[in-house]
């Protein structure tokens, strides 16, 4: 497994990180079968791995916690707040008063005594970002985090945070988040040069696109919308749809790539993945042994100028193939009053 290093925080992480996601009730119940996934994942070379505190409920960060038993120096081990944990609006957001309760829960849970990269999972219009970057940097001074970074940040937050940093003395974010894959590359425009221009690393998620460049759907009939997750996001799902149609088409298109290559779909995405320059890591969310198996036979993959411009054609660079994908949507776009005289 390859390594990269981590922005300008001089930690070496692998190309892949394990993303724990669909560790617990949210995928995978079976807590020792999750903890054999993690312990075959550091096995075969990856070193870094990303949780967050809402995942499953704070359960995922309890398996985590259990799998790096006797393994944590290893690890740089990376989670995530923002989300509510609670009823009550307070436990969750960015603001110092939930920041520090979240980071003292999910030490808790993980059972270690300090974060490598302590995240903020999305961007808080109702906080503002001094009184953010104020917590955090508190954090690291502690000995409690070793580094920050930022989650789903537009272009313009990023810079906007670096700048607050800079003028206020704060602990800067020295990784970013985003979503990125073959299906979803807005973020080639303005994100990754961003990071770039800033010295972040950037740790990307889901290249495999909810599961679209899995290779799993070939044709409408295979997508089931009455299966898990898909009740409630039709809208990534749907066939009916143009923009899911799309999916499919490209999905054709790409498998003649990948067969040309004698490697699975899987591979050729997450090689596309790492290609990019600004990409530090790829954030890998196995949900079976089986399927991280899959994933790290593909970790030797390097695609040549040709395949990317044949990618390129199939999915233009810049292109999110459907916009609805996006989990993250700026406050402007989503309340009609902010629109609105």
């Amino acid at each position: 497994m390859r390594r990269r290093t981590l922005g300008g925080t001089g930690i070496s992480v692998s190309e892949y990180a394990f993303g724990a996601m669909m560790l617990g009730k949210w995928g995978n119940p079976d807590h020792e079968d999750g903890i054999r996934m993690v312990h075959a994942a550091l096995d075969a070379g990856i070193n870094f791995v990303d949780t967050a505190d809402m995942y499953s409920e704070g359960e995922n960060e309890r398996i985590i916690g259990k799998a790096l038993k006797g393994r944590r120096d290893e690890v740089v081990l990376a989670t995530k707040g923002f989300f509510r944990m609670g009823q009550d609006p307070n436990t969750g957001g960015l603001s110092r008063r939930w920041l520090t309760r979240a980071l003292e829960d999910s030490l808790r849970r993980l059972d270690t005594d300090y974060i490598d990269l302590y995240q903020v999972h999305r961007p808080d219009p109702a906080t503002d970002l001094d009184e953010t970057l104020s917590a955090l940097s508190d954090f690291v001074r502690s000995g409690k985090v070793r580094a920050v970074g930022s989650s789903d940040f537009p272009a313009e937050q990023i810079v906007e945070a670096q700048w607050v940093s800079e003028k206020r003395g704060h602990v800067r974010f020295r990784t970013e988040q985003p979503p990125y894959s073959i299906f979803s590359r807005a973020i080639e425009a303005a994100v990754l040069p961003t990071a770039q221009k800033y010295g972040m690393g950037v740790l990307t998620w889901s290249p495999l696109a909810s599961g679209w460049l899995s290779g799993r759907y070939t044709s409408a009939s295979d997508v089931d919308l009455t299966e898990g997750r898909k009740v409630l996001q039709q809208h990534k799902f749907d066939p009916a749809m143009p923009a899911n149609a799309a999916k499919l088409a490209a999905v054709a298109e790409l498998a003649k790539v990948a067969a040309e290559l004698g490697r699975p779909l899987t591979h050729l995405a997450l090689a596309f993945v790492r290609a990019h320059p600004g990409v530090t890591s790829a954030i890998i969310g196995p949900r079976t042994p089986e399927q991280l198996a899959d994933l790290l036979a593909g970790a030797d993959l390097v695609l040549d100028d040709d395949v990317l411009d044949r990618i390129d054609e199939i999915v233009p660079p810049g292109t999110d193939l459907n916009r609805l994908d996006s989990d993250y949507v700026p406050p402007a776009l989503a309340e009609r009053r902010l629109r609105r005289r």
